[in-house]
Parts: C-alpha cells; structure tokens; sequence
C-alpha cells in the first residue's frame, strides 16, 4: 500500500492553519501540527480523521523548537511532501513611538520562522515536494501601525520568489498565497474584531471596496494550499497568489 502524503502545517492552532490541517487530512494526508499552544493542537488532533498525526508545540521562530520538531520528524517519518506555513503574528506598533524589540516582533518572529521551517522541511523533501507560504495583502499596501506585520509579509513573498529559483533543479515547487480580510482571530484587535465593524462594513460591504461584500472564510484559503500541494498545480512555482474577494482590484 502507498505510504500517505505528509504534510507540517504551522499556526495549525487556528484560523487558516487550523483550516488547512482539515482540509490536508481529509484529503488523505498525514499532518504535523505546531503552533504554541499544545492543548488546543490536541484538541484539534481529536477532529482530524485517523492517521499518523503528529503535534509538536512550540515557537516556529525558536531554533531550538526547529531543531526538536526536524528530530521528530526525522524519527516519525524520515520524509516530507509539503510545508504550510501559516503561523503569523500581528502587534499593533508605531514605527517612530514604541521600543525598537517590540516593533521589531512581528517581523522577527515571522521571517525567522518562515526561514527556520523551511530550512527543516526541503532536506525532507524530494522532487514534487511543495513549501507554500501564507503571507497577506499587506506585503503589497500600507495600514498605520501595522509597518513590521506589512514588511515581514513582503520578505516572506520576496523569500518564496528566491527560494522557487533555488530549489527547481530539485523539482520543488515553492509559492506562497496572501488573503485579504478572513474570519480569524487575528481579526480581533484590542478586543474589537474589526469585521463586524462600522468601519468596515461602510467601507467594504455597503462602500463596495470589497468585490465580494463579505470576508473570506479560513478553509477558502485551505482549498488554496490543498491545491498547490496537488496534482494540478506542478506547473506553478515562485508566485503570490491574492486570495482577497476582489479587495485589491477597485478603489
């Protein structure tokens, strides 16, 4: 019998990440799960339909949580088909008012983590392995308070560009996708969960800025990872795939 496809999904604790661990097992592969909170990947292990699941806790950005999680996998499976990365974190901070390190954190974390991952996943792979990234729209436009959020999401996509040049001798595909407004909890900001505010459903869902008039759903941006991962996307490497209702084709 074929051995199961393998996947290591990071943010899988929520939101898309959590999204794209259900759509991957139910696709029929074996999925790793790492985010930091080890309780709720548990909790999520016991929705996912049977398999040779794995959970490995810990901060994506932490070399040695990296290192633990390449020995795990090392252990476990001794191979890797594809790499989700969809951990994020998001700090409102002005550039010129707040401490330099807490600026800094969304960036740091983010890009290092992006790095860290895929540094342990390609020696895993071999050709058709497949490393998608989740940026954003952000790593194309501006918000107040959001420059580090926005930059790191801009690394990640130029990282991606570079990594698919690197790694096409080796018949491994690498692109990322970047979502405009989703349903996750990253939407909650200080407490306010942005898309059920005036601002914006006057803005983009009566103001029409938003082609679809509505936010996109986190297993919509699983479907597009589930995609790039599979058979029909072996022509596609080095893009940014905008997955935002239409949000940045208007004015």
């Amino acid at each position: 019998m074929k051995s199961r496809k393998k996947v290591l999904i990071t943010g899988a604790s929520s939101g898309i990440g959590r999204a794209t661990a259900h759509r991957f097992a139910k696709d029929g592969w074996e999925v790793c799960l790492n985010a930091r909170r080890q309780d709720s990947l548990r909790e999520l292990l016991e929705q996912l339909p049977a398999g040779d699941h794995l959970v490995c806790a810990g901060d994506y950005s932490d070399p040695a949580v990296a290192a633990a999680l390449r020995d795990q996998l090392h252990e476990r499976w001794g191979r890797l088909d594809a790499l989700v990365n969809s951990a994020g974190a998001f700090q409102p901070s002005a550039v010129v008012a707040s401490p330099l390190d807490e600026w800094r954190r969304p960036f740091d974390t983010m890009v290092n983590g992006a790095v860290l991952m895929t540094r342990l996943a390609v020696p895993l792979m071999s050709a058709g392995g497949r490393v998608i990234h989740i940026t954003s729209i952000h790593g194309e436009r501006a918000e107040p308070n959001a420059s580090a959020y926005a930059m790191a999401k801009a690394a990640i996509n130029s990282f991606c560009r570079g990594l698919a040049l690197e790694l096409a001798k080796d018949g491994i595909l690498v692109n990322a996708i970047a979502p405009g407004f989703i349903e996750t909890p990253m939407s909650v900001v200080n407490g306010v969960n942005e898309l059920e505010s005036e601002w914006f459903k006057s803005n983009y869902v009566t103001g029409g800025h938003l082609a679809l008039r509505r936010p996109g759903k986190p297993e919509e941006i699983a479907g597009v990872a589930a995609f790039l991962a599979g058979p029909d996307a072996t022509y596609l490497t080095g893009q940014v795939l905008t997955v935002d209702g239409g949000l940045t084709i208007t004015f």
